[in-house]
């Protein structure tokens, strides 16, 4: 018996995909789908979304057809969907095979079909599937179709035409990042109703978030290295910076890719794939890079600058973690990020204004809580989180809150009284004393600031800086120099406290531990994962394709000695244990 020939749910996420039960919400989005109701699913990366439409493709008639934003996520998706035995195709603009393709699909031998949404839209397409049986329409990467989400992409906004031709088919939107504001858009983009939504938490109680003050990007960049074993992906803010940061990391000799969007397309795909089956590279790339990596065993993301929103920071930091295993998200931010932010928003059209304006101060408040950065995230997002999460570091090592009103407007007061055009450097000098040449040619040591900072306090003043440029209270100028942002009144007035987080002077926890896929130090395990990385190379697959570290971890905790239990193992499914399972089992028996 196949897996397409099995209709019970149950029996099909045994057989195909070796799991005893559902997850969270996959079954009441699976139960919706095989009823044919519309349904957009919320939830966050690594929670299996991509079950909640393979599971249905299986046990309705008819191919499903996936509508994705990538081809890379798509080829990637295709090739672990084959590996459980679902029969999965693409036709894109990189498949030189869609005529053959094609052909199956009329002949009913697809249980999915990926396509672009401006495929999907071309009346030709239409056309063919006029002609076949559909099950069901998966939209994936579902926020793509709102303005409102932060990869905005005009051709999903003509899906509605399509899939209103076909009502008899159940339409399935997934996303694991849309707030309130967003979710509403999708439902009514997409012809959903109110009732379809089904909203699972956004918590990743695996990932650990950390934020620090960028000083030097670069070394503290090479310090998380050191402390954090695995693959991982670096986003910098400019290509220039991924070059520059690439160049960095390869000197220490860590596996290294580069990826932005002015490299050539053959450049890229090469350091994509090279990555997705590498199981210690770093990537470090902008933000081209990441929708389209279907990666399980991503162990760290880190940003060299400040991501868009809270959205996107949510979206970059889930590729981290999806296997469920521990995983970082680090990010290191300065107080030039909110300027440049803040100089963008000048740009946009004045119906956006005031929500982008929303998004860059939910940022500010996320990088400088001392409290809860996952309370923050989750918060932004409409739930009701516990005030500690004791995986963040500010959880981790709660910062001393300081009362820096004081400290704020005697800074405030030296960007007034010097002319509102000198940068912090300057101001330093002139706040704690210092009569150098700049600043007796301009007669600031005769300012009622000059010297008002004792040596002790000196340390707070980029704090401070920090802190009233991410809210606005400090804006740069053309050339470079800070002068009075449009909420700075209420501070100098004393009118509005201003605090911020001491760092604590204790190091940071090692968690070096934790983050090793082994961390009993079992030597069957290990002998597994190199099985696993021999078995890779030959198939030409990436190793997670053949089994996650989880269910090494359980082969070498369990050790079964028969395909019956390496059968009852989580994540082993009959064509997996079809294909692989004597090969571990003699592994297994050498121990």
């Amino acid at each position: 018996m196949t897996a397409t020939t099995i209709t019970d749910p149950q029996e099909i996420l045994r057989q195909t995909f070796g799991f005893s039960g559902f997850r969270g919400k996959q079954e009441a989005v699976v139960s919706r789908v095989l009823r044919g109701e519309n349904t957009l699913a919320v939830m966050p990366t690594g929670a299996g979304k991509s079950l909640c439409y393979q599971l249905p493709a299986l046990a309705r008639s008819g191919t499903a057809i996936v509508i994705s934003p990538l081809i890379a996520l798509m080829h990637d998706q295709i090739r672990a969907a084959k590996a459980v035995g679902i029969r999965a195709a693409a036709m894109t603009s990189a498949d030189h095979d869609n005529a053959a393709t094609a052909d199956r699909l009329r002949r009913g031998e697809l249980d999915l079909l990926y396509i672009a949404p401006e495929r999907a839209t071309m009346g030709a397409f239409q056309n063919l599937l006029s002609a076949i049986d559909i099950s069901l329409f998966a939209i994936d990467e579902a926020h793509c179709v709102s303005e409102w989400g932060h990869d905005f992409r005009p051709d999903y906004r003509l899906l509605r035409p399509l899939l209103d031709q076909f009502q008899h088919v159940p339409r399935l939107a997934l996303t694991a990042t849309a707030d309130k504001v967003t979710r509403e858009d999708i439902l009514h983009q997409l012809g959903i109703p109110l009732e379809g939504l089904v909203l699972a938490g956004f918590d990743r109680p695996n990932i650990r978030y950390a934020i620090t003050p960028r000083k030097n990007a670069g070394k503290q960049i090479i310090d998380f290295l050191a402390r954090n074993p695995g693959a991982g992906i670096v986003y910098a803010p400019s290509r220039k910076k991924t070059e520059t940061i690439a160049a960095q990391i390869a000197a220490t000799g860590r596996p290294v890719g580069v990826y932005h969007a002015g490299l050539p397309p053959e450049q890229r795909a090469a350091a994509q794939a090279e990555f997705v089956r590498s199981e210690d590279m770093v990537m470090v790339a902008t933000i081209a890079f990441g929708m389209g990596i279907d990666k399980p065993d991503v162990r760290f993301v880190i940003h060299a600058g400040l991501p868009k929103s809270l959205e996107a920071y949510y979206q970059e930091t889930g590729r981290a973690g999806r296997d469920g295993d521990p995983a970082e998200a680090q990010l290191f931010w300065g107080a030039t990020d909110f300027a440049q932010a803040r100089q963008w928003l000048g740009e946009i059209e004045e119906n956006r204004l005031a929500a982008e304006r929303a998004r860059l101060n939910a940022l500010a408040a996320l990088v400088e809580t001392p409290g809860c950065r996952r309370a923050i995230l989750l918060k932004h997002f409409g739930e009701d989180p516990p005030e500690t999460c004791d995986n963040c570091d500010n959880c981790d090592n709660p910062p001393t809150v300081l009362n820096v009103s004081e400290m704020a407007q005697k800074l405030l007061s030296a960007v007034y009284r010097t002319g509102q055009s000198f940068g912090i450097m300057h101001l330093e000098k002139v706040l704690t004393g210092q009569p150098d040449d700049k600043v007796l040619a301009r007669g600031h040591d005769r300012l009622s600031v000059f010297g008002i900072v004792s040596a002790e306090d000196a340390p707070l003043l980029r704090p401070v800086m920090r802190t009233l440029m991410a809210h606005e209270m400090l804006v740069t100028t053309d050339h470079g120099g800070l002068a009075l942002g449009p909420t700075a009144r209420p501070v100098l007035r004393g009118e509005q406290r201003v605090s911020i987080a001491e760092p604590p002077k204790k190091k940071p926890r090692n968690r070096v531990r934790s983050q090793t896929p082994n961390p009993v130090g079992d030597p069957l395990f290990d002998a597994l994962r190199a099985k696993r990385t021999e078995l890779a190379q030959e198939r030409n697959v990436p190793p997670y394709v053949i089994f996650h570290d989880s269910v090494l971890r359980a082969m070498a905790s369990d050790r079964p000695v028969s395909p019956m239990e390496m059968a009852q193992i989580s994540g082993v499914g009959t064509k997996k244990l079809e294909a692989y399972g004597d090969a571990f089992l003699d592994v297994i028996r050498r121990f």
